[in-house]
C-alpha cells in the first residue's frame, strides 16, 4: 500500500494506542505514538504529521487544551476520540480546534472512513484580506433576494451570498457583513453545502455523505455516531458565526428532519 504520510496517535492506553497504531499503519501512514498531552505538542513540532488522533483523557493535562495548543501552530488534521457521546462535549471539541470526534467504541472501518474523508479536503481557509474590497466596501457584491444564491460568477464556483454572509467556494474565503470570519476547512465545507442547497432541506445522513464529497442521495452508510458528530459540526458552525438556533438568521433546523438556510 502506498504511503500516505505521518500520522501520530495520542492514547494512554497501552491497548487502545496499540489498535489506533495497527489501523493507522494498515491506512499506509507511518505512525508514531505518545502518551501524554505533553509529549504529543513535542512530537507534531517534531514529525509534523498529517494526521493526529488525540484521546481526550490523558494524565497531565486533557486533550482538548493539547488540540488548542498544537492547533496554534500546525494545521494537521485533529480528530478527538473519546468516550464522552453528548454533543455538548463534541462541540467543545470542534471549537478548540478538532477536525472530527469519534466517539468510543469505534470500529477500525469508521476511523479510516472518517481519515480519508479528511483528507479529501483543503486544509485550511484562506483569509479575506480587509483591503481587498476597499475601505469600508464589502468584500463581494450584494446580497441576492434568496438563500445560497450564486452572487458573482468567476473562473471557479460562484461566490455564494445570504444576509451579509459571503462565502467564496474557490478561493476558500468567508466573510460576514464585510468582515473575514475565521472558520476551519470542516466548518467551510459545511456552510458551502448548506448555501448552495439553500432551503432544501438535508439529513445529517445526506450532509455527511457530502462532505466526504459523496452524493447527498447515495446509499452509503452513516453511523449513528457520524450523524451525532455532525449535529455538533452544525452547533460549532452556529457558534462561529454568532447564530442564535432559536432565531437563527443563517442556519435552520427542520426539526426531526435535518437543516438548511433561512428565508
Amino acid at each position: 500500500m502506498a504511503q500516505r504520510g505521518m500520522a501520530l496517535v495520542v492514547e494512554d492506553d497501552e491497548e487502545t494506542r496499540g489498535l489506533l497504531e495497527k489501523v493507522l499503519q494498515q491506512a499506509g501512514f507511518t505512525v508514531h505514538a505518545v502518551g501524554t498531552g505533553q509529549e504529543a505538542v513535542a512530537a507534531v513540532r517534531e514529525f509534523h504529521p498529517d494526521v493526529v488522533t488525540m484521546d481526550v483523557g490523558l494524565p497531565d493535562f486533557d486533550g482538548l487544551e493539547a488540540v488548542r495548543r498544537i492547533r496554534s501552530f500546525s494545521d494537521a488534521y485533529l480528530i478527538i476520540i473519546s468516550g464522552q457521546a453528548d454533543e455538548a462535549d463534541a462541540l467543545m471539541g470542534f471549537e478548540t480546534g478538532a477536525d472530527d470526534y469519534l466517539v468510543k467504541p469505534f470500529s477500525p472501518r469508521e476511523l479510516r472512513a472518517r481519515i480519508a474523508a479528511l483528507l479529501r479536503r483543503p486544509r485550511s481557509i484562506a483569509a479575506v484580506p480587509a483591503e481587498a474590497a476597499g475601505e469600508g466596501a464589502a468584500p463581494v457584491p450584494s446580497v441576492p433576494a434568496a438563500p445560497g444564491v450564486p452572487a458573482a460568477v468567476a473562473d471557479g464556483p460562484a461566490d455564494l451570498a445570504h444576509r451579509g454572509l459571503t462565502v467564496d467556494p474557490a478561493g476558500r474565503q468567508a466573510a460576514l457583513d464585510g468582515q473575514p470570519v475565521e472558520l476551519s476547512a470542516n466548518q467551510f465545507d459545511l456552510l458551502v453545502i448548506l448555501m448552495e442547497n439553500g432551503r432544501n432541506v438535508l439529513t445529517k445522513a445526506q450532509l455527511v455523505r457530502q462532505l466526504r464529497q459523496e452524493r447527498a442521495d447515495s446509499r452509503s452508510f452513516v453511523s449513528a455516531g457520524e450523524e451525532r458528530s455532525l449535529g455538533a459540526q452544525v452547533a460549532s458552525l452556529r457558534q462561529r458565526l454568532g447564530d442564535d438556533s432559536r432565531q437563527p438568521r443563517w442556519l435552520e433546523t427542520v426539526r426531526g428532519v435535518g437543516y438548511r438556510m433561512t428565508q
